[in-house]
Parts: C-alpha cells; structure tokens; sequence
C-alpha cells in the first residue's frame, strides 16, 4: 500500500494506490486486506479525509484513489478529473494496457482547465466577501495578513531576562544556564524570563509569525511598553499583557480568570495580529490557518511591543519567522 500526499495550490490531495487480492485469493487474505487499508485510513489526518472517488481494477490491480482537500478549496469536480487524469497516466506509467486513447487525454485536460477555472472565479468570490468583512470572521489567516503590515521582527537584547540567551542575528531566543551576568537596565525583565521584540506600536495593523515547533512552554502577546519587570508580576489585560500560554499540553488565554484554550492541531507557528485602533489582538495556528484566541475591544494606550517568554531549560526555542516580502525591519 502507498500514501502519497501532494501539496499545492489552490488545493492539496492524497492518492492512495493498493493492491487488492484477486479472485482467486483467499476469504483471509481478502479480509486482512481490508483490514490493513482501514488501518491506513485511519492514519490519514481527519481534516484530509473525504470521499473515496475512484475505485477500478486494472490487470487484477486495485486502484483506490482518495483526493482529500484541505481548507476551502473543496471541489469534487476537480477531484473526479484529478481522479480520471491520475489513472490515465499510471497506466501509461506502468503499461497496464487498456490505455485511453489519447482523445481522451485531451478532453480531461479540457475539463482539468475548466473546473480550475471555475475553482479560480470561486476563490474570487469568496476572498471578495472576506475582504468586505475581515473584521467580523476569524478565518483564513493568510487572507488576513494582507490586511496587516508584515515587519521582519527582531528581539531586544536590552529587554531580556538574564536567564534568555538572544541569537546573534536577534530572531531566536533560548533558555540559558546558569544566568548570564548582564548590565542592569531598568528596561530588563528581572523577574519573569521575558523578551521584548524591537517593535513600538502605537497605531497601525502589525503581524508578525513565530516558530513554536520545537518549543513547549512558552508565552506570545503583546504588552505595554512601561509594564513591570520587576517584583510580582501578573500577565492578565488589567495589568498590560494580551498574551497566549503553552504550558503543561496545555493552551491558555491569559485572561483574568484564564482561558482555556482547544485547539485542533498543534500548532509549527503562531501568528501574531495587533489592530491598535480596534483594540484587538488576534492568535492563528498558522499550521492550518485556524483561529486561536483574539482580545478584542480592549482599552489600548501608549505604546504596545511582542512579548515573548520560556518559562525553563526544557521549553526549547522560540523563533521569528523571517519575512521575505512586503516587510518593514524594525
């Protein structure tokens, strides 16, 4: 049995290739076939899963080919001529006979470019309705950004805890032990191991996309330029802090009481949308697009700057994602 997950755009899609008993195979070989290709399925992340399309027999081979999309591109047009073209050309591949005549080819490249076609004109649509009403609706992160002006990030050294290391290009911090020997600066975090980003907000639409993978404990927001680094501190709205939590396995809205967060899918990175104007801070998973959490409507005043947070020598990294286009380095 083979899984191949192709990635692409404006859709991604699986194709499942098996190869099925014959007739003359046994009533126990045929079962602990079915039975291993469930197990595949099972494999399969659910948001991938639909419908299987294509189901054939090509010289006592079985073809089972499941083209699952993902997100909003969902068209079972396009699947069935994908399904058609991909059978089409393995059995050009591998000379399996009963070859479809080369007309045929040709008009489901003609159906191919039509369905696209279709698909681009819906794309359209949709982004359209997105664009007259990105406020309201939590969707489609990617859609959003081009509301927002990117900025390639970088960290603070004068900000960070003396505990938090900073690369030297200023986009990845670590924990560090034992502490480092810093100056002291009334801008330094002393008493929770913080790190500010280089980024003074204080109107406008920012995002900013970090790196969490090999992360496992870490805190990401906003906060207030003049909050307190020093003696008790309490990451909550009332006191500075729009922030978001991974400890434990567990997410968290640092809300007063807290958040409990549930999320779909691990996330690789986290966006970051601050809308000062609005009062809104926005978190996706940009692994699939998906909405974490947003404070929205708060009281914003002064300056706003990224916070970000390890919590021990186990967290692991924190990375900023570089931005190659339409960026401004700050």
């Amino acid at each position: 049995m083979i899984s191949v997950h192709f990635q692409g755009k404006p859709f991604n899609f699986r194709v499942i290739r098996v190869y099925a008993p014959t007739t003359n195979a046994g009533e126990a070989e045929v079962e602990q076939f079915y039975d291993d290709l469930q197990d595949l399925l099972e494999l399969i992340p659910k948001k991938e899963m639909s419908e299987s399309l294509t189901e054939g027999r090509l010289d006592g081979t079985k073809e089972y080919i499941s083209l699952m999309h993902e997100g909003l591109y969902r068209s079972t047009a396009i699947d069935r001529v994908l399904a058609r073209w991909i059978i089409l050309h393995w059995k050009k591949d591998y000379n399996l006979g009963d070859r479809i005549p080369e007309s045929s080819e040709e008009l489901f490249q003609r159906e191919l470019n039509k369905e696209i076609e279709q698909l681009k004109k819906e794309i359209e649509r949709k982004k359209a309705q997105f664009k007259s009403a990105w406020r309201e609706i939590p969707l489609y992160a990617d859609w959003r950004k081009e509301e927002f002006q990117t900025v390639k990030l970088t960290l603070d050294a004068a900000t960070a805890h003396p505990a938090l290391f900073l690369s030297e290009e200023g986009r990845i911090v670590t924990w560090q032990e034992p502490c480092q020997e810093l100056p002291s600066s009334p801008e330094r975090f002393v008493s929770i191991p913080c790190v500010l980003g280089q980024l003074y907000v204080s109107s406008g639409r920012y995002f900013w996309e970090v790196e969490v993978q090999d992360a496992h404990s870490w805190d990401l927001g906003v906060c207030r330029n003049n909050v307190a680094r020093t003696g008790r501190v309490t990451m909550s709205p009332q006191n500075g802090f729009w922030v978001i939590r991974l400890y434990d396995g567990e997410y968290w809205g640092l809300t007063s009481p807290e958040t409990s967060l549930t999320l779909k899918e691990k996330p690789c990175r986290v966006g970051v949308f601050l809308d000062y104007e609005a009062g809104d801070v926005s978190f996706y998973n940009m692994t699939d697009e998906s909405h974490i959490y947003t404070f929205s409507k708060q009281a914003f005043y002064g300056g706003l700057r990224p916070l970000f947070r390890l919590w021990s020598s186990d967290s692991g990294p924190l990375v900023i994602v570089q931005v190659e286009e339409n960026t401004t380095m700050l």
